[in-house]
């Protein structure tokens, strides 16, 4: 069954988006993320254009980020403070990222921006996650306990200013990097249709010590708002949100998300972990081969929207 995407100006077969939507919001709920890394990439792949690919995928991580938000809350496995505070440093990022999206549109450096910063930054982050995720698991296997971080010990952020206390993760931090992780989240998220869970995570988690009961949760919590603003900032600046694709996409997310919100509380902490920096590599993977590989077409003709006859 056709479906025909206005923006887009392609027809797809509806079931397979849908399927996309529905998968992508299952791995949502399951590891505590937007999805985004995953679902932009498959729609490019599936011909989409990565403009249109990027900004109508925030759409689908509020659907979804917002389904498994509401099971989180339930659980009271959200820290209402410190998600507030990181939106507020999305909603900054999501802003600047918008600018600069309609900036490399206009010259036409979009697409090759897309391609190298998912590499680039897939690749880094499925690393790390991937060796610690394994360190972690040789290590419960060993009977080897890991080390407790002693009362009074802390990292370098721990010593920055303006200090807040969250009580629900038990903490007390500076705002500053709290803020900072929010915009890079949110700019980045605007720049790749990205909710950025898959970051997001591991930083609160070994950055500012979140709890893991907690993180999973507040993670979601800030996905959710952010992505809302970075859809409104397309919608009004770049005007690449095809709302037939994401009405779709949510659909499926929806549906995809329960289900993997309720699996994962089913997983320990370093599995899921182990899962998440598999799936990061694969997709940064898949990224970098179709940078070496050589284009059927070496040229393209596009045609602007608006342009004089």
């Amino acid at each position: 069954m056709q479906l025909y995407l206005p923006i887009a100006e392609i027809p797809v077969n509806i079931f397979v988006i849908f399927g996309m939507g529905g998968a992508v919001g299952f791995l949502s709920g399951l590891f505590g993320i937007g999805g985004g890394f995953l679902l932009t990439p498959l729609l490019i792949f599936s011909g989409i254009p990565p403009a249109v690919s990027v900004a109508t995928v925030t759409t689908q991580v509020v659907a979804s980020s917002s389904s498994a938000v509401v099971t989180y809350w339930r659980r009271k496995a959200i820290d209402l403070k410190l998600g507030t505070i990181l939106l507020c440093g999305g909603v900054i990022g999501s802003f600047i990222g918008v600018i600069l999206f309609e900036v490399l549109q206009s010259i036409g450096q979009l697409d090759v921006v897309i391609s190298l910063s998912y590499v680039t930054f897939l690749g880094a982050i499925g690393g790390l996650m991937l060796f610690e995720s394994i360190r972690a698991i040789r290590r419960r296997k060993s009977g080897v306990a890991p080390k407790a971080r002693k009362p009074g010990q802390h990292n370098w952020i721990h010593g920055l200013p303006l200090k807040v206390r969250f009580r629900r993760s038990k903490l007390y931090v500076s705002i500053i990097p709290v803020v900072g992780l929010g915009a890079i989240i949110g700019f980045l998220g605007t720049i790749l249709g990205i909710g950025g869970g898959f970051m997001m995570v591991p930083a609160l988690i070994y950055l500012l010590r979140v709890p893991t009961s907690i993180v999973i949760g507040t993670s979601l919590f800030q996905i959710l708002f952010t992505m809302a603003a970075a859809t409104v900032f397309h919608a009004m600046g770049t005007k690449t949100v095809d709302i037939v694709l994401a009405m779709t996409l949510m659909v499926g997310g929806v549906i995809g998300a329960q289900f993997g919100a309720r699996m994962g509380q089913n997983l320990r902490g370093d599995q899921l972990r182990l899962l998440l920096a598999l799936l990061v590599l694969a997709v940064g993977l898949r990224f970098a081969v179709d940078l070496l590989l050589t284009p059927d077409d070496f040229y393209s003709i596009a045609i602007r929207k608006g342009a004089g006859a």
